[in-house]
């Protein structure tokens, strides 16, 4: 980790842990994506889409062999480790990673709010359209939104804010607790492909369970 410049957001109550995939892994994640569309049968048998929430054009688990090889599970497993150290001065003994899946999401394509299992989870980017679209309507003084990942906790109230916005960046990665709420907005203006990755994994009980009951 210590090559790697990382960001620990803390815009609402949860801990965010935001750092860059070494673009090595990146190349070699949408490699073997990239082969798996080609190979119908395969991408049937590894499809996830019935698990998941999205309306999206396809959604896939990624298998354990490549996950080891690529140095996807390698890189989860020490970014967990940084994050939890230092939020909480503790080390990690356990990292089980449940899953991870890969999204393929087109235009007018969406991910509505909702949560994941486990006990922390992430979403990063891979490959993003040069051009998400941008408003219907003029709209100087107001940011466009399309394909971009909000994160949501709590309510807005003064000095107080429920969401954080997310540019996607290809290679930006963004860890964060299982139960964190976030959302995928549509894009339009644009026939290629926004693909993203995701996981869920457990940690050690005695650190996630801060009630210690």
């Amino acid at each position: 980790m210590a090559e790697h410049n990382y960001q620990i957001i803390k815009r609402f109550g949860p801990s965010i842990f935001k750092i860059k995939i070494p673009s090595e892994i990146v190349d070699k994640l949408n490699i073997y994506v990239d082969n798996l569309i080609k190979d119908q049968e395969k991408s049937k048998k590894l499809n996830y889409g019935e698990h998941l929430v999205g309306d999206v054009t396809q959604e896939f688990l990624l298998e354990k062999k490549t996950i080891t090889e690529t140095g996807w599970l390698n890189f989860l497993s020490t970014c967990t480790q940084k994050w939890i150290e230092v939020e909480t001065g503790k080390k990690l003994s356990k990292f089980t990673l449940k899953q991870s899946w890969i999204v393929r999401q087109f235009k007018n394509e969406y991910n509505p709010t909702h949560w994941h299992g486990g006990h922390i989870s992430g979403a990063g980017f891979l490959k993003l359209p040069k051009n998400l679209g941008k408003h219907k309507q003029s709209k100087e003084n107001r940011e466009y939104r399309g394909g971009n990942l909000q994160l949501i906790h709590g309510s807005r109230m003064f000095l107080c804010h429920s969401t954080y916005n997310i540019i996607p960046e290809v290679g930006d990665f963004y860890f964060f607790p299982n139960y964190l709420m976030h959302t995928v907005f549509p894009f339009k203006n644009s026939d290629e492909e926004r693909r993203s990755i995701s996981f869920n994994a457990s940690i050690d009980d005695e650190i996630y369970n801060v009630y210690g009951i």
